[in-house]
């Protein structure tokens, strides 16, 4: 069994990516940003569900890294809730149904303009780094 304090997820850039993954089309457009970011080595996607069921090392490594990318499918907001319910900072966060104008359903034919539209707006969000 693995260390909780042990990262789960890919190495790369100080940017840290938390994406809702949500059972709806809105989630999955925030997860399959995230991992194609963390592909092309622009941050790393990390997990929310570590953060979310407290473990102690998911968090420190959220309070410990300088840049961090919330995502949040719709304004429901649960990336939002585990932040909040943690008193973690939400700097750059993003609800795509809110910041990008698209209707959340449960439909799962996403749409390559609006990935890529996605990953646009969070790199504007944290100044094109």
């Amino acid at each position: 069994m693995a260390n909780q304090n042990e990262c789960c997820c890919t190495t790369g850039p100080s940017i840290m990516i938390l994406a809702c993954s949500g059972g709806s089309n809105v989630g999955q457009l925030t997860n399959q940003a995230a991992v194609e970011l963390t592909k092309e080595g622009w941050g790393r996607m990390f997990c929310l569900a570590g953060v979310g069921a407290h473990l102690t090392g998911f968090v420190q490594s959220v309070k410990d890294n300088p840049i961090v990318v919330v995502l949040d499918g719709c304004e429901i907001g649960c990336a939002k809730a585990i932040f909040e319910h943690l008193n973690l900072p939400l700097k750059n966060y993003i609800v795509v149904t809110k910041d990008m104008g698209i209707e959340k359903n449960h439909e799962f034919d996403l749409k390559r303009e609006e990935i890529d539209k996605l990953k646009e707006l969070i790199k504007k969000k944290v100044g094109g780094k």
